[in-house]
């Protein structure tokens, strides 16, 4: 392992620190009772309540006065000033803490205990005065120092997307603020976990590893499994056992679940991923419209304080009600070409029209998916119900009450790209046999994102299955939107990245 040179200081400084006798990396606890946005938002208006104040973070910043410093400490809501003298953390003759330890051998990056009374300067800045000091970590690396010239230029920025998405720890200590994505986002998964709570539904777990990957047309993951000398996969989707959990008795049951598509990368997919997938019995396909519509704009209320939130350069607004087009509509508007009268020779000349690449293993359904994906969904940027899409392609959606060819289907399309999909679920086991053997007829073709025969789901189905409406909601794109976020990695801690030493 080669050091750099501020690394080779830093661990001289901690084999000094050990030879002081300070364990630099103590076990005891540290009683920490308050916390930089707490003191910075209401010392002004108690400061009899901040005169014994203990706080804790990392050092980020330090001014030196000689026998006296002004300093920064960072935590987990912010930063403040800190000023330590020599005199009040060592008051006797021996002034090795301060001398020693906090001139010499304490630098930016370790984190720090403090305890002390809270002042305001005369510059007017709330400022924690040092009276003890203890190391509670030292760290080995250095910081990435970003400063701000004259000019307001910024330099030595941890800004790099891939670094910051391959190091998120540094990216979250050098740039705090997006700190505020992720409790965003963690909001958004508590306020649709209390929404369905609060409606009787049951929260429910189902495996990660499936003998047979359904539930979604996506190419999977495979691993396998030792003891039992079989191929696994990875859940492309846990639909198919929710599905269980309602023929079993279950009225109402969702889970948060990661999924996991072999599919390729772009900054709106990452290969795991997280869904809410919803099952309510003696539902169907309108009534799950509604709750979408209400629960996302009550989550945008209660997120932004308002309805609207601002993506890029557009206002987007989750006011109900919803624009709605249905899939053979929304096609002919944007991209003129009617799929209900197009023969599939047809419609495969329009989409090479279009300038999409029809291979012999695309099905009808994947040809429309793609004039859909090209013409429509960059257009939609208000959230937008696409409603009762072909048959084709929808193999787990019911028949349309009305309309022949069609199924029970929508979709929600926001700032461009698809954030929900949701169904009247199909319950006719013998129907849904039909539907897996096409699907088995185009994975021999060759689609690799064709969906598997499941024989113990359609078991479950011959039991009987009331009628059900289901909602798959996309976290990690719908996070984007309420985040403001650019790519899907900057709502993921760790997204997927390819090995440092791989070009």
């Amino acid at each position: 392992m080669v050091l750099s040179e501020q690394e080779i200081v830093k661990r001289k400084a901690l084999e000094e620190i050990i030879s002081l006798g300070i364990n630099p990396y103590p076990a005891e606890l540290f009683h920490v009772n308050a916390s930089t946005k707490d003191i910075l938002k209401n010392y002004e208006k108690d400061k009899l309540g901040y005169k014994d104040i203990s706080i804790a973070g990392r050092l980020m910043s330090v001014r030196d006065m000689g026998k006296a410093c002004f300093a920064e400490i960072q935590d987990e809501s912010g930063r403040m000033q800190i000023y330590v003298r020599r005199d009040d953390i060592c008051p006797g003759d021996d002034k090795t803490i301060y001398d020693s330890l906090f001139k010499k051998l304490i630098h930016l990056g370790d984190i720090i205990g403090l305890t002390g009374y809270v002042f305001t300067t005369k510059m007017g800045e709330t400022t924690l005065h040092c009276t003890s000091l203890k190391l509670l970590s030292k760290s080995l690396k250095p910081l990435p120092v970003v400063k701000v010239d004259e000019d307001g230029k910024t330099h030595d920025a941890f800004s790099d997307p891939e670094q910051r998405y391959r190091m998120r720890y540094l990216d979250l200590i050098v740039n705090p603020d997006i700190r505020d994505t992720f409790i965003k986002r963690s909001k958004m998964i508590s306020f649709m976990r209390n929404f369905l709570n609060e409606k009787g539904y049951l929260e429910v777990e189902t495996p990660i590893l499936q003998p047979i990957h359904g539930g979604a047309a996506a190419k999977p993951f495979t691993t396998h499994h030792n003891t039992l000398d079989m191929q696994l996969f990875l859940r492309i989707a846990n639909e198919l056992y929710l599905k269980k959990l309602i023929v079993g008795g279950f009225d109402a049951v969702y889970e948060f679940a990661k999924d996991f598509r072999n599919e390729g990368m772009s900054r709106f997919h990452n290969p795991e991923f997280t869904m809410l997938e919803l099952y309510v019995a003696y539902k169907d396909y309108l009534w799950m419209m509604n709750l979408m519509e209400e629960m996302t704009e009550k989550m945008c209320i209660a997120i932004h304080g308002s309805s609207e939130v601002l993506v890029g350069n557009n206002t987007i607004s989750f006011k109900r009600p919803w624009k709605q087009y249905t899939m053979k509509d929304a096609i002919l508007e944007f991209a003129h070409v009617d799929i209900e009268s197009s023969s599939d020779e047809e419609l495969i000349a329009s989409a090479t029209n279009l300038g999409i690449h029809v291979t012999e293993k695309m099905g009808r359904s994947k040809v429309i998916d793609e004039i859909f994906g090209l013409t429509v969904e960059p257009k939609l940027i208000q959230p937008t119900f696409i409603t009762d899409y072909p048959k084709e392609m929808s193999p787990l959606a019911k028949n349309h009450r009305s309309q022949k060819g069609l199924v029970e289907r929508f979709e929600v399309i926001c700032n461009g790209k698809e954030i929900c999909n949701a169904y009247s679920e199909l319950n006719d086991p013998i129907d849904q046999r039909k539907r897996f053997e096409e699907q088995l007829i185009l994975s021999n073709k060759g689609d690799e994102e064709a969906m598997q025969l499941d024989e113990d789901f359609l078991r479950a189905m011959e039991y009987g299955m009331p009628p059900t409406s289901g909602l798959g909601i996309g976290i990690d794109r719908l996070a984007m939107i309420f985040t403001n976020s650019n790519s899907i990695q900057d709502v993921i801690f760790f997204p997927q990245m390819r090995p440092e030493n791989n070009p």
